[in-house]
């Protein structure tokens, strides 16, 4: 049988884990796509000549229904790829069994190393909740796991297109708080602490790539909580090596701004946006831009996300004393033509920073602000000088990462009242007839959330001489965005709403993303 012939059989894993197939060499499979309701089963072995192999399935066999059974014999490198096509579709959870919780071991503490086959041989049941939750949120493409302990059971959700979806529930607290504890392990935490916030970080190895966890433990009234952040450096290393600005969603103007604020030889671009908004990947993508081994680009992250070529990633570690001002205070002595913090969390960061572009360096930033207007205000809260400020400034950009609705499933339908009541004042239209909007449906493809995948959106605000005038003298808000949109500006909500007219998102997301003010 050859490869093509196995694309029209799907593996049954019921009557032999997939463990067990992979170490025999062997799978039970069914014809066609219907799974159980196929009328045949089909015994796949990569070794005529292993007579236990087939002696164990044919003892398996007996238990299915129908008995019709075909065998079939393939090569090594088509038995491997038809069980590793076999095991994407199968989730690891599904399987668990938690009813005899097990203390983790210290001797677990060594880098793991994630597989299908390696979760179902582990006898540790505590492991194999663990272990097993981490491998389906990598391959769901999840960017944070919350482990939620709550009176008599742990939940379990994955932050997937930022948001939050429960994806199980065990009702046992005595598994709950050893998976509390088997986290802690991993992260090399203190286990009998449940009274104070802990940090922490591991490591994975899966399908031959290294994915770090920065874990963060909270307590709370039954125990503790556990949200780990993924960062797979090395894939999205691989995935963003020819990262520009051309292979991000923004607009041709937003794109246009951040090339002009990059290309400059000094001066301060500010990204702002909340965590998970996609702000160091447009900082990235600007510098692979200007990266043509003409200048020194130095960054201090915490922690470093993508490997980029050709430049100096330094990461904080604050347990050494490497802080963001520390750091930067050195880079400055290192003879750096741009500069990337990663994050202006202090006022030593801020006024470093400001001094830095006001000196001859291009410095690219990210700063906690709700829009591209409060970014001054948030700096003058931290002590930095607004005139220094508005002198280093080239550009402040905010941003927002918008769920696209789901391909397989949306419906297209003429827009709501409620809906063009929405849309009215954000990006004005023809009246005559209601505009066509994507609705969320929801299938299997998507999760039946209805979105699947996101799309940047961003507004800017580029520095002149007048917005100087008036930042500098401190003007009211009001006059402040007035004369921004005299100028061209679009807010949030207006990118967010042109995706929505393009059938791209709906209108429930964008009131999520950028509400109106």
């Amino acid at each position: 049988m050859g490869r093509g012939d196995l694309t029209k059989l799907s593996a049954d894993f019921e009557l032999a884990s997939f463990a067990e197939c992979e170490r025999r060499g062997c799978v039970l499979a069914r014809v066609g796509a219907g799974g159980k309701a196929a009328e045949v089963l089909v015994f796949i072995c990569r070794d005529a000549t292993d007579l236990d192999a087939q002696q164990w399935f044919e003892t398996l066999i007996e238990k299915a229904a129908p008995p019709v059974l075909r065998r079939a014999l393939v090569l090594d490198e088509d038995f491997a790829h038809f069980l590793a096509g076999a095991a994407s579709g199968v989730r690891a959870m599904d399987s668990l069994r938690v009813d005899e919780p097990s203390a983790p071991s210290a001797s677990d503490t060594t880098t793991l190393s994630l597989s299908m086959a390696s979760i179902e041989s582990t006898a540790n049941a505590t492991v194999r909740v663990v272990d097993s939750t981490l491998f389906d949120a990598l391959r769901v493409g999840a960017s944070d796991i919350h482990f939620e302990l709550q009176a008599k059971a742990l939940q379990i959700r994955y932050r997937l297109d930022g948001v939050l979806q429960a994806v199980k529930r065990i009702e046992s607290l005595e598994t709950a708080h050893q998976v509390i504890s088997r986290i802690k392990v991993l992260a090399d935490l203190d286990i009998a602490e449940r009274r104070v916030p802990q940090d922490g970080r591991f490591r994975v190895v899966m399908e031959q790539r290294e994915i770090d966890f920065r874990v963060s433990i909270m307590p709370n009234m039954t125990g503790e909580d556990a949200v780990l952040r993924i960062l797979d450096r090395k894939h999205l290393t691989g995935q963003f090596e020819a990262l520009t600005l051309d292979a991000l969603s923004f607009d041709e103007d937003v794109k246009a701004f951040v090339r002009r604020a990059s290309h400059l030889p000094y001066g301060l671009l500010l990204v702002t946006g909340p965590t998970g908004s996609g702000k160091t990947t447009t900082l990235y993508a600007a510098i692979s831009e200007i990266n043509t081994g003409l200048d020194k680009i130095v960054t201090i992250e915490d922690p470093i996300e993508y490997q980029l070529s050709g430049v100096l990633q330094i990461p904080v570690n604050e347990k050494k004393g490497l802080t963001f001002a520390r750091g930067l205070r050195s880079i400055l002595r290192h003879d750096p033509d741009k500069i990337m913090v990663g994050e202006i969390r202090d006022t030593e960061t801020a006024q470093i920073s400001v001094q830095a572009a006001l000196t001859g360096h291009q410095v690219f930033t990210t700063v906690h602000a709700n829009n591209v207007f409060d970014v001054i205000g948030r700096f003058t809260n931290m002590g930095v000088d607004s005139y220094s400020l508005v002198a280093a400034l080239t550009g402040i950009m905010a941003q927002r990462l918008v769920r696209t609705v789901c391909p397989a499933c949306s419906q297209m339908s003429d827009a709501s009242a409620e809906e063009i009541s929405a849309l009215v004042g954000a990006l004005p239209f023809a009246a005559t007839a209601a505009p066509r909007m994507a609705h969320a449906v929801g299938c299997a493809a998507c999760r039946a959330t209805g979105y699947k995948g996101r799309m940047a959106i961003a507004e800017t605000l580029p520095m002149d001489d007048e917005m100087r005038d008036l930042l500098v003298q401190q003007a009211p808000i009001s006059t402040v965005k007035r004369a921004a949109r005299e100028k061209g500006f679009r807010s949030l909500r207006h990118s967010a709403v042109t995706l929505a007219l393009r059938g791209l998102t709906t209108v429930a997301e964008i009131d999520r993303v950028a509400p109106l003010e």
